[in-house]
């Protein structure tokens, strides 16, 4: 009862309120950034990995010494090795793209068999124009979204791929030319795929790129992506020919190093803005003990202990702490789970592409709350401002009420 008193606006205590006001403020948008910043980087590196896990294989094998034309024969040896979900032979190369009436831009052709592009979930889960529905038997390929929207091409139009590896003649090479029509136009969601990626039937590819009866590379997909490196041995293994393996934690290694030493130092400099207010309950608190002490006096002469005293003052900074750390956890999921309305909301106020997916890889904003963060989060904000109250408290309980009066 006295500390709510206490918290409760006077004219004559004014600016102990306002600084009460301020630390409550600190709090809730230090607790609220935090859950917001860390959910954000949790939810970017998830969809990344969904995306990159589920087109890229998790581990690659590519021949050495001689060239895959028995990759029908390993590939089944490798589908047998316990853990692994399927294999995926490939022929890829970069390409020239070009459309029927707009300019031209780089392109990665994949070739593949049309059993292991259904299993490509972000893939033929999010075919937006047409089908692949016989896509091994015609001459079509599958595009992304945003590679079809630069070249201006829709569903039926002609895509002109140009491959500098192409015939060889008696004036050298020349550049392999060919028109295919688009009967697929999908969207990953990944900007840098959509943008990119098309995908060709596996015998097509073989004949586009000088590589009959073979493959460059086969694509091995596992049950459990984080234990590749225990399954490079077993694959090497059942491949039954020299063959090297690469997996893709190698291949992305930096990128979510960055992204995890990124994480890292924001949660450290957002950390900053809660110390701030905790400081901020200090101060607030000092100046409290020193307007009270007239009442401490009192409390003292009716018979208060050292210990009520101190727990008056410990209940009235730690409910600053306690109500602003529950104000930004609220905030906090409320902004994550509207996160993307949020998003276009200002960019439509402000008529700015807000995290523009040319930039930042994923055309939606995501958030991806994880509670044991959050539990992290509301326990040091709360731990900050318990420890804040323990100093004035523990002053205003050694006063006296002959020093309280004096302290006056």
């Amino acid at each position: 009862m006295i500390a709510g008193r206490y918290l409760r606006s006077r004219r004559r205590d004014a600016g102990v309120s306002v600084i009460a006001g301020f630390s409550f403020v600190g709090i809730m948008l230090g607790v609220a950034a935090l859950i917001i910043v860390m959910s954000v980087m949790n939810g970017f590196r998830g969809e990344l990995m969904m995306r990159i896990l589920g087109v890229n294989g998790h581990v690659i094998l590519y021949p050495i010494d001689q060239p895959l034309t028995d990759w029908e024969a390993v590939a089944k040896r490798i589908q047998g090795v316990d853990g692994v979900q399927f294999v995926m032979p490939m022929v890829q190369g970069q390409v020239l793209a070009q459309g029927p009436n707009t300019g031209s831009t780089g392109a990665l052709v994949r070739g593949v068999r049309l059993a292991d592009l259904m299993k490509l979930a972000p893939v033929s889960a999010n075919v937006k124009l047409g089908t692949l529905k016989g896509f091994d038997t015609g001459q079509g390929v599958a595009v992304g979204s945003r590679l079809a929207q630069s070249l201006g091409i829709g569903l039926g139009d002609n895509i002109t791929l140009i491959s500098p590896d192409g015939d060889v003649t008696a004036f050298g090479t020349a550049p392999r030319v060919k028109a295919y029509p688009v009967t697929a136009i999908f969207e990953i969601g990944m900007s840098e795929y959509d943008a990119a990626y098309v995908y060709m039937p596996l015998t097509e590819a073989q004949l586009f790129f000088n590589q009959e009866d073979r493959v460059q590379s086969i694509e091995i997909f596992v049950d459990h992506p984080d234990e590749v490196k225990a399954m490079q041995p077993k694959i090497e293994a059942a491949a039954g020919r020299p063959v090297y393996t690469v997996t893709w934690e190698s291949q992305n290694e930096s990128f979510f190093s960055a992204l995890n030493v990124e994480r890292n130092v924001m949660f450290i400099i957002l950390t900053l803005i809660v110390l701030v207010a905790a400081l901020n309950i200090i101060s607030g608190l000092f100046m409290l003990v020193k307007d009270k002490g007239r009442d401490i006096a009192i409390l003292r002469t009716m018979g208060a202990t050292k210990g009520a005293v101190m727990r008056v003052f410990l209940i009235t900074g730690a409910s600053i702490g306690f109500a602003g750390t529950l104000a930004g956890f609220v905030l906090g999921l409320l902004f994550c789970i509207n996160i993307e309305n949020i998003r276009q909301f200002f960019s439509w106020i402000t008529g700015v592409v807000l995290f523009n997916p040319e930039f930042y890889f994923l055309s939606q904003l995501p958030a991806e709350v994880d509670p044991s963060e959050v539990v992290l989060v509301v326990g040091m904000a709360i731990g900050l401002s318990f420890f804040a109250t323990i100093l004035p408290s523990w002053r205003a309980s050694r006063l006296d009420p002959v020093d309280a009066l004096r302290y006056e």
